[in-house]
């Protein structure tokens, strides 16, 4: 059964078994709200401890402070994001029509819920996620005792697994406004005291964003590269096979050598002997073995430089050279790696002919063809020859059944590490509010998975931590992701997010200061931040709902 009809038809049941416990009444006795699929678990406990956390007062209304132009800033760069987001999407609308309906625009990859959005790991995710709910929702529990407003309860919103929580203040002494307009005996908020109030949890967010990015970048200092050859097919019924080799394995040694790149393995294979046998050390699930495969005659016969990508119409796809197809020699030179055949087309001519090997892996056979190389496109004044043909998506070298990759696993990891530096500028920021997703080339960072894992081992005071240093770095990742990502979107001027509702009093107070009228400044500040909000959250609507509407 597809997975996407599995959680929809778990989801509807769980679904209907809210509605039976709600219409017999057993949520309401536990104190649980029912609205729709949506649970509010509420909790009247923990009062004493917030009390308890909320006694250095001048130490909070400072943290609260801090984060109000902190807020300002945040709310100016969502406010941009979301014009230039709708600017992009006009200019593409009179260009090119709408785009293709694809990830970006699945309603399901707007809301950060682990599993469920395409870009979220379920265990990292649900770690950040929890984490942003705690401190967010607690941050203003605490600037409630703070300023003397009555925290009703504390909560979860599950459906089912956890996708907000909420402190639930009394709203008559925050807004000071009650629902039958009556007069209100009890404290109420300055305006001062409820700003700070909703801007704590925004503050909480970012302080807890930079503690856990600074621990990832300090994990990352203690990780080092374990190995760059990654084994990504294994031809069945190969000697490979039995020798107990798989996809995914990386390659770390070849008969006792350490092998750092794709030459230093075609090397390694070249001085094997015929009927000889290869001892390779391999990583996988952070498990190191050693495995020996032997060596036959027909692996020399059928090795080379695997195709993973032809160009169009270029000299290779003229003479039916596909994809997969192994590239062994051109003329009397073999070309066991990709840096073998980049410094032969390096000397060589457009329009020169030249005598290309090839071995087909479907049929089993060789075949030799002539070729005359093209001219390089795009580049004029480039005399060199173009076959048109590269290792991208799917290329390696191939021997003995097996297909291995480069991957640049040093260079990446330097590339993660400098982003700090980069801080200073706007791209290491744009870095770090797309990595999951883009990443450094589109392919998106979701931090060490199952793959990539096995590219690094951890070094320094961190190697007894052994694979729980990748736990701390994944974790760090994605609970400091998470809270950056939620505090700027509750930066945006649009009730009900806290940063409309701190927009709208801080109109309400210009306002009233120029016409010394606090409910005609109210009703204006009201107005404003309802268009904003109007605007706001129907960018994101049209951005998302268009594409598909337009496919119908």
């Amino acid at each position: 059964m597809n997975h996407t009809y599995l959680i929809a038809y778990l989801f509807v049941l769980y679904w209907l078994a809210i509605s039976f416990l709600n219409k017999r009444g057993y949520l309401e006795k536990y104190n649980i709200t029912a609205w729709g699929p949506v649970l509010m678990v509420r909790t009247t406990k923990g009062q004493k401890f917030l009390d308890v956390l909320a006694q250095p007062k001048k130490f909070w209304r400072a943290f609260a402070n801090i984060g109000l132009p902190l807020m300002f800033v945040g709310m100016f760069v969502m406010v941009f994001i979301v014009a230039i987001a709708d600017y992009a999407f006009i200019s593409q609308i009179q260009g090119d029509g709408l785009p293709e309906p694809g990830q970006f625009h699945q309603p399901r990859n707007i809301l950060l819920i682990p599993g469920v959005n395409d870009f979220i790991p379920l265990t990292w995710g649900l770690i950040g996620l929890v984490v942003t709910l705690i401190v967010h929702e607690f941050s203003h529990a605490i600037l409630c005792k703070v300023e003397g407003i009555r925290v009703k309860s504390l909560g979860i919103l599950l459906a089912p697994i956890p996708i907000g929580a909420f402190a639930e203040p009394d709203e008559e002494q925050l807004l000071g406004k009650s629902k039958d307009d009556k007069p209100i005996d009890k404290k109420i908020a300055t305006r001062n005291e409820r700003v700070r109030i909703l801007t704590a949890g925004v503050m909480a967010n970012f302080v807890t964003a930079f503690f856990a990015f600074a621990l990832f970048f300090i994990v990352l200092g203690a990780i080092e590269p374990s190995g760059n050859i990654l084994i990504t097919d294994v031809d069945e019924n190969s000697i490979a096979i039995d020798a107990g080799i798989e996809p995914d394995m990386i390659i770390t040694q070849l008969n006792g050598v350490k092998i750092n790149s794709g030459s230093d393995f075609a090397l390694g294979i070249s001085k094997a002997d015929i009927d000889s046998t290869l001892s390779l050390q391999v990583i996988k699930d952070g498990t190191t073995k050693n495995i020996t495969m032997p060596v036959q005659k027909n692996d020399f016969d059928r090795a080379g430089l695997v195709i993973g990508e032809v160009v169009v119409d270029s000299a290779a796809q003229d003479a039916g050279i596909v994809e997969g197809t192994v590239l062994q020699q051109i003329d009397d030179t073999r070309v066991p790696s990709f840096g073998d055949f980049v410094g032969f087309m390096n000397n060589t001519q457009k329009g020169q002919v030249v005598l290309v090997k090839t071995f087909n892996r479907t049929s089993d056979n060789c075949e030799v063809v002539n070729i005359t190389l093209g001219a390089h496109p795009g580049k004029s004044d480039d005399n060199r020859g173009f076959l048109g043909v590269s290792q991208h998506t799917g290329g390696g070298i191939f021997f003995g059944g097996i297909t291995i990759s480069e991957f640049p696993a040093k260079e990446y990891l330097h590339a993660l590490r400098s982003i700090p530096s980069m801080l200073n500028g706007l791209t290491g920021w744009f870095i770090i509010f797309t990595l999951p997703i883009f990443g450094f080339g589109g392919e998106g960072f979701p931090g060490f998975g199952d793959l990539l894992i096995n590219f690094y081992e951890p070094a320094g005071w961190a190697q007894p931590l052994g694979i729980w240093t990748f736990w701390i770095a994944n974790s760090a990742l994605w609970i400091g992701w998470i809270n950056f990502y939620v505090g700027l979107f509750n930066c945006l001027p649009a009730v009900p997010l806290d940063g409309g509702h701190v927009f709208k009093d801080t109109l309400s107070s210009v306002f009233n200061k120029i016409l010394k009228n606090e409910k005609r400044s109210e009703q204006i500040s009201h107005r404003i931040i309802t268009v904003l909000a109007v605007m706001i959250f129907s960018s994101f609507f049209l951005i998302i709902a268009l594409p598909w509407i337009f496919q119908l």
